[in-house]
């Protein structure tokens, strides 16, 4: 055979395999365990799954700091050791959950949460109705947190709301803080206010700030100010206009 002929062969050859390589990379869900912060087709599914079962996540392939939120609050219900590692077994066990038509007890408020009202900008506003509108451009996270926001957004205070339990009758100024930030799957249990002086990366975020000092917190989620002082003047905690944020820590959630 000549030489321009077996060239010819392997470059078809070549040609041949590489769909093969690149099929064989598709992870299918429950072939590997997963967790942080691994991504693929199978992560995909596996958020695609969790959404399913009644706790929202970006479904981007990415086992980031959402899906691990997701998975602990997937492994607490159903009284696993909370460790957001998914193994093969576990896999298995939420996929036949979720085809049984399984559903998380606070299934129905996360639905209520994730139809939030969606509008054009980088910035959120508010409708006449008090809630927030969130940017159509924002994460999934920040929408989700908007969403969560306009739930408890008239809610009353209580001193130690939403501390001992995620659905509560009223919350303090850290507990409607936490709210949100589980909602979007970032923080799995309750801080106050001088827990929230060292959570998160220092400085403000391109999405979300904190502000916290040993007495009080409050955040900017999309421009829009969530304080509970807020709601001595129009009954929400939604406000358009800032506050001194000098006494203040400045932080916000990785990557946003």
């Amino acid at each position: 055979m000549s030489r321009c002929r077996l060239l010819a062969v392997a470059v078809s050859a070549m040609c041949v395999a590489a769909p093969i390589s690149e099929a064989s990379a598709k992870r299918s869900f429950g072939s590997r365990a997963l967790q942080r912060p691994m991504r693929g087709t199978d992560v995909r599914t596996l958020q695609h799954l969790l959404t399913a079962w009644g706790v929202p996540v970006a479904v981007d392939g990415q086992f980031g700091r959402q899906t691990q939120g997701g998975v602990r609050t997937w492994e607490r219900a159903n009284q696993r050791r909370a460790n957001a590692r998914v193994s093969r077994r576990e896999a298995r066990a939420l996929q036949l959950a979720v085809e049984r038509g399984e559903r998380y007890a606070g299934y129905e408020e996360t639905q209520t949460m994730v139809a939030a009202p969606e509008g054009p900008g980088q910035t959120a506003t508010i409708g006449p109705d008090g809630l927030a509108i969130a940017p159509a451009s924002a994460p999934a996270a920040v929408k989700a947190m908007i969403a969560a926001g306009n739930r408890i957004h008239d809610k009353p205070y209580k001193y130690g709301g939403g501390h001992s339990r995620w659905n509560d009758t009223g919350y303090d100024c850290s507990g409607s803080m936490s709210y949100v930030l589980h909602a979007a799957g970032l923080l799995d249990t309750a801080l106050d206010s001088t827990g929230f002086m060292r959570w998160g990366e220092p400085g403000k975020g391109e999405w979300v700030t904190n502000y916290a000092n040993p007495s009080h917190s409050y955040m900017v989620i999309a421009g829009l100010r969530f304080d509970t002082s807020g709601r001595s003047d129009d009954g929400s905690r939604w406000d358009t206009e800032m506050r001194s944020s000098s006494g203040y820590t400045v932080r916000h959630p990785a990557g946003l």
